[in-house]
């Protein structure tokens, strides 16, 4: 990529599958109002909208380099479940998944800041979430390990809970490192990377 790449995104896991995929960029966090979804909300469409606004936010205060704008956000029998609000929601959202699957969605957008054009994907990974014991659920939330993940956990933290059954790891990390070198590519090829 000839561009500057820009992440729109404060996600230390994040600027580390990005750093770890040897990329360059520089980090501007849009700073987007990230609002709960209303009950029913489709996943795809909400992630979708949540990481166009970031683009979009981002790309307006430069006026060269390609932003990398992404969300992500989990979903089981129908409810979204993004960030935990505390313990509490954390606890909530633990107990839903477990003994179920959860699919892990990320929107990710590449929006170049001179042509203002774009390119989107979602990227879909589905987690096996296996039952806890009350020992196992209380010393995940006393850890803390839940604040600021989707879905209140992390495989990146080798929770034992927690499996990839399908799709990209790295995507349930919270940026599919796959679909983005195709999106580059993709990019690079139209002639704005």
């Amino acid at each position: 990529m000839t561009k500057s790449l820009i992440l729109a995104s404060a996600s230390p896991r994040r600027r580390q599958l990005l750093t770890d995929a040897g990329y360059t960029f520089l980090v501007d966090p849009s700073g987007i109002d990230e609002p709960e979804p209303p009950r029913g909300a489709n996943v795809a469409a909400y992630v979708a909208e949540l990481a166009w606004r970031k683009a979009f936010e981002v790309a307006s205060r430069h006026q060269t380099g390609v932003v990398l704008a992404a969300d992500t956000s989990c979903a089981v029998e129908g409810e979204i479940l993004n960030k935990p609000n505390d313990r509490n929601d954390a606890e909530r959202m633990i107990r839903l998944q477990e003994g179920r699957d959860t699919a892990v969605l990320t929107a990710v957008i590449l929006y170049d800041a001179e042509r203002l054009t774009w390119l989107g994907a979602i990227e879909t990974s589905i987690v096996r979430f296996r039952r806890l014991t009350d020992l196992e659920r209380t010393a995940h939330l006393d850890s803390l390990r839940w604040e600021g993940k989707a879905g209140a956990y992390g495989v990146q933290d080798n929770d034992p809970f927690v499996s990839v059954a399908s799709g990209s790891w790295s995507n349930v990390v919270g940026l599919p490192m796959e679909r983005l070198a195709e999106m580059i590519r993709q990019f690079s090829r139209r002639g704005e990377a």
